[in-house]
């Protein structure tokens, strides 16, 4: 109880942090640990020794004990261990522990990897020192005897925990411990240099491990227990205790101490797989030959070097070169090698020259083997010193659960899924520079998308564009959003909308396909909750309308009514009509229109009656089916809608009950209310229904846009579109795009004299009806 009450004194003084928090911390456990030895048997003679983090003099606060209590084989041993072990557990402690002579120390060490690596960090507590340096000599002995069987299981923990706990610099919420590039790496690190097979870790690592481990401190601290995820929730008092401005500089700086000790991490193990490789290879008496690459370029062992008679100081473009030639090659940069390029690499002159521009093309050109190129030029500081304007985006933290990785690393990762489609664009070289730079606004003040335009043109101008290709790559920086926004949000068929596009584009067939290509590979290297088949097909289809417009070809006559709607609306008989369905086979010709095969079209005629459109879609949402967009016309009497739907849960509904529902429906024996009430117990509208309304004139030439960004849940537009019914507005046609458990529903309305919705009266109330509906008001 004393020690416990000890250590929560300790915890509350909170200018006691960092280093100075462990240091005190493993004091206070040592001497209590020391006491209670001390307080045993005196016959038999043992040795108390930390491991783990105690050993290392960084517990954790609310962390595991690691003792061993090592001793001669000599009679008492178990009553010692019990006094010993007992008190521990009665403080509340967790504990891992065991009891070794020597030999059994040295038996586990040489079968068990895990073992082996804890004992490095042996340390000497209490009772007989003597025993415990003969311990700590033993797991040094063996470890570096029996490395190379430890190496498989290492290097296989490590794989595990990649795909458990991912990679650290790329989780809004990383376990500062065990995700790649963790506590855990850096641990794993000192073992291989223990084993004298690389360097002790360097500067860097050591001041990114420092770091993580201030970071976790305060984290137990916070929690009040044992807490190595840093979740959100925790995130700003956290940032405050380790003096980062906020959350996400907090983020941001555990994002770079990450990648540093995962950059280390796999130059470290490339070093011992070429060490053991060469040890091999001298045995087998095999000669490594240099590979020529390029200009001044090698590749020996698996690494690029320079050629010996290279002088970087004299060849300005020997450092885009040398990293073109490595990502081509699929090779990585040796240490050595950018060791050099940071020492002796001159400025390179602006404008650059052709040359090297051309260098910076092909780096990027080379797709997913210029990733880790250029990780290594960004872990040694060369591509700010490139692009100055790389820095405000190293390891910037993205706070939206779409985006797998941080700023600059999606910037790379875009660049790669660009290079697989030059062959579709113009100029390959403008689309892989738009793809490097399409977020590098991120950070600036304002609109992301117009700060990046300003930062693109001045690295366009440094790296010598003409002012023609400057123009083409901010008009793609500035609009790199516009064509999934406007094929998911708008309406595709509204001349406004093509206009809009056009004039992005400066009229200019090139830059839409260059355009087209970007939204491609940036959707691709977001993550697969950025794109869908579905998303595709309505890109393709908008800029299928807008080249049209561009080239001066006359547009397509709007689709007249389907021969199905037609009948209906002369027999006066409502209907509900499949025109592509998923169990149905699709003409060959038409197979991109499909999209995925969950998605399909109904056609739904019907009287045009009040509250129409908004029982359609909950009867759609009873069963299962989620509208992605909505056409509504009128004709006659009669409104015809066609709906796009998706099956929510992966079943497609069954067309027979859907329409048995629909008559049952319209006739007013369908109990809607019901039905959907069930279904929205089952799966409830979500707790945080933080909602925005957002207005847009002009964006349709004849109706007022209007937006709802909130969660998604069953039957929301079935509530939204009886929102705007209630208000007395006409839906025209509705849209409606999700990314994860985020939905923008977008409707095109008119009043209910058939103009535009600009009296902010009635704005005002159609923004409280549809603030309601989000949170389950009444459709």
């Amino acid at each position: 109880m004393a020690l416990r009450q000890s250590r929560v004194e300790l915890l509350g003084r909170i200018e006691t942090r960092g280093a100075d928090l462990r240091s005190t911390l493993s004091d206070l456990y040592d001497d209590w640990l020391r006491g209670l030895l001390e307080q045993g048997d005196a016959d038999a003679e043992v040795a108390l020794v930390a491991v783990g983090g105690l050993g290392r003099r960084e517990p954790a606060p609310y962390g595991d004990l690691d003792l061993v209590l090592v001793h001669d084989g000599g009679p008492g041993v178990r009553a010692r261990a019990e006094a010993l072990w007992y008190p521990i557990w009665d403080s509340g402690l967790s504990l891992d522990h065991s009891v070794r002579t020597i030999p059994e120390v040295r038996a586990v060490a040489e079968r068990d990897a895990k073992a082996a690596l804890g004992l490095l960090d042996a340390r000497h507590v209490a009772g007989s020192k003597w025993l415990s340096d003969s311990l700590r000599a033993a797991a040094y002995e063996v470890w570096r005897a029996r490395a190379h069987n430890h190496l498989p299981a290492l290097a296989e923990a490590s794989r595990l925990r990649e795909r458990i706990a991912g990679e650290l610099a790329f989780l809004l919420e990383p376990d500062l411990k065990e995700s790649l590039g963790g506590i855990r790496d850096c641990l794993v690190l000192r073992a291989l240099a223990a084993a004298q097979l690389v360097d002790e870790p360097d500067v860097g690592v050591r001041t990114a491990r420092t770091l993580l481990l201030d970071v976790r401190g305060e984290l137990h601290r916070r929690a009040g227990r044992c807490l190595d995820r840093l979740l959100q929730q925790e995130q700003s008092a956290v940032a405050l205790a380790v003096g980062a401005a906020d959350a996400d500089d907090l983020l941001r700086s555990v994002a770079a101490a990450g990648r540093t000790v995962r950059f280390a991490s796999d130059i470290a193990w490339r070093t011992v797989e070429s060490e053991l490789s060469r040890r091999g290879r001298w045995r087998a008496r095999r000669r490594v030959d240099r590979r020529p690459l390029a200009d001044d370029v090698v590749e020996y062992d698996g690494e690029v070097l320079l050629a010996r008679a290279a002088e970087p100081a004299w060849d300005a473009g020997l450092l885009l070169r040398a990293a073109a030639a490595a990502a081509a090659a699929n090779l990585p940069l040796s240490p050595f090698t950018l060791r050099r390029f940071v020492a002796e690499s001159p400025s390179i002159p602006v404008p650059w020259p052709e040359s090297v521009r051309n260098s910076l093309v092909r780096l990027l050109g080379a797709g997913h083997g210029a990733v880790p190129v250029i990780e290594a030029l960004d872990q040694y500081g060369l591509m700010s010193r490139l692009l100055p304007s790389w820095e405000q985006v190293r390891s910037r933290p993205q706070r939206n659960a779409v985006h797998r990785f941080t700023v600059d690393r999606h910037l790379m990762e875009c660049a790669a899924e660009a290079s697989a489609l030059t062959m579709l664009v113009s100029r390959p070289d403008l689309l892989l520079l738009a793809a490097l730079l399409h977020d590098i606004g991120k950070g600036q003040p304002g609109d992301h998308s117009e700060s990046g335009a300003l930062i693109a043109a001045q690295i366009g101008a440094q790296i010598g564009l003409p002012e023609e290709d400057i123009d083409v790559l901010t008009r793609l920086v500035r609009h790199h959003l516009l064509l999934p926004t406007a094929a998911t949000r708008r309406d595709p068929d509204d001349p406004a909308t093509i206009e809009s596009i056009v004039t992005a584009v400066g009229g200019s067939s090139d830059v839409l396909e260059l355009l087209q290509a970007l939204c491609l590979a940036d959707a691709r290297a977001t993550g697969p909750a950025a794109w869908s088949d579905w998303k595709a097909v309505l890109v393709a289809g908008l800029v299928d309308r807008v080249r049209i417009e561009v080239s001066g070809a006359t547009r397509p006559v709007p689709a007249v009514l389907p021969e199905q709607a037609r009948l209906a609306v002369r027999l006066d008989r409502p209907t509900i009509t499949p025109l592509r369905w998923p169990d149905r086979p699709t003409p060959s010709d038409d197979k991109a229109a499909a999209g995925s095969e969950s998605v399909g079209e109904l056609l739904v005629v019907a009287p045009d009656t009040a509250g129409l459109l908004s029982r359609l879609a909950g009867l759609l949402a009873v069963h299962g089916l989620d509208v992605v967009t909505a056409t509504v016309t009128t004709e006659g009497t009669h409104a015809v809608n066609v709906f796009r739907v998706a099956a929510r849960f992966g079943r497609v509904a069954d067309l027979d009950v859907l329409r048995a529902d629909f008559i049952a429906l319209l006739a007013g024996r369908f109990s809607l209310a019901a039905r959907l009430g069930a279904a929205e117990r089952a799966y409830p509208v979500p707790a945080d229904t933080a909602a925005r309304v957002v207005w847009f004139d002009g964006q349709a030439s004849d109706a007022t846009i209007v937006e709802v960004r909130t969660a998604d849940s069953i039957g929301l537009l079935y509530r939204l579109t009886g929102a705007l019914e209630r208000c007395q507005l006409d839906v025209r046609s509705a849209r409606i795009s999700t990314l994860g458990g985020s939905v923008v529903d977008v409707f095109a309305v008119r009043a209910a004299d058939g103009g535009l919705v600009g009296d902010p009266e009635l704005r005002r109330t159609v923004e409280q009806a549809l603030l309601a509906a989000v949170e389950g008001g009444p459709a």
